[in-house]
């Protein structure tokens, strides 16, 4: 029977109204030892697939605990509420199962055991059915780091039945690489689906065509590198190639943002790689 010390919590809750300090404080009573570190509160409202690749991101670097997730659209309808051990019990992910926990538990290696949270000796009587973090999830939480075993906290299911998350993937036409912005940082940048294999080939100078325009973007090792007034290409910290400019936001500069389309391709004569489809990888934490 596994005790964890760690809660790594991250919502879409924000920060202006009390939900997130209700949580906090749920967790305390239930649990006082254990400490809460906020990943973040301010996924997009209702964006589940952001809340995913927020999730995927971190979920190599956070502590070994109870990660406890909630983007949660469809709250008090027939979605479950599940927690998932993974790594034979080295963490447990507690959230909805609406594909928000699916790419951090492919990230860590794949599910284990999964129980859907049906045992209301482990949940707070709740006065209303929308807010399942103070009364589902947190309380889970909690209780799996006192070391309440998992088989308590409802029944199992089976983790081939979880709700798959949803990460677009880069297609290749005529030769160009077509992408997707993943995440606009709070930078500015843009994390694009696209693996710095995929344009090994286009040279140091990569053509970007969206929304109708076409710009240059040149790559460069690290931010710094882009000349002022200029679109840089630069593999980030996660190892994905992002469009970048110094010291200001290429969001705003070039009017585009998280879910827009960005073609690449070779200028010139310069020959494209070749393919099809290419999944999307985020490198190993070194």
């Amino acid at each position: 029977m596994a005790c964890f010390d760690t809660i790594s919590f991250l919502t879409d809750y924000g920060t202006t109204d009390e939900f997130v300090g209700v949580v906090h404080s749920v967790i305390r009573q239930v649990a006082p030892d254990v400490r809460v570190i906020d990943i973040s509160h301010h996924v997009p409202a209702h964006d589940v697939r952001a809340g995913g690749l927020t999730l995927a991101r971190s979920a190599q670097y956070l502590a070994p605990g109870v990660v406890l997730a909630v983007v949660d659209p469809g709250v008090a309808t027939s979605r479950r509420a599940v927690a998932i051990e993974v790594g034979d019990g080295a963490s447990v992910l507690v959230g909805p199962d609406n594909g928000l926990l699916a790419p951090a538990v492919s990230m860590v290696g794949g599910a284990t055991r999964a129980v859907e949270l049906t045992n209301l000796d482990y949940q707070l009587p709740a006065p209303g059915p929308t807010f399942a973090g103070r009364d589902i999830f947190g309380p889970a939480a909690a209780h799996l780091c006192n070391g309440v075993d998992l088989l308590e906290l409802g029944a199992e299911v089976d983790v081939n039945g979880l709700m798959p998350g949803m990460i677009p993937i880069t297609r290749v036409e005529d030769g160009a690489v077509v992408a997707e912005v993943l995440w606009t940082d709070g930078f500015g940048n843009l994390q694009l689906n696209v693996d710095p294999v995929e344009i090994e080939d286009f040279g140091p100078r990569v053509e970007l065509r969206f929304d109708g325009k076409v710009r240059t973007g040149v790559r460069h090792t690290t931010y710094a590198d882009v000349p002022t007034g200029e679109i840089g290409l630069v593999v980030d910290s996660y190892g994905l190639v992002s469009i970048a400019a110094n010291r200001t936001s290429a969001a705003d500069e070039l009017r585009i943002g998280t879910g827009d389309e960005v073609v690449l391709a070779a200028i010139g004569d310069e020959p494209a790689r070749a393919g099809t489809i290419t999944p999307v990888t985020l490198q190993e934490k070194p």
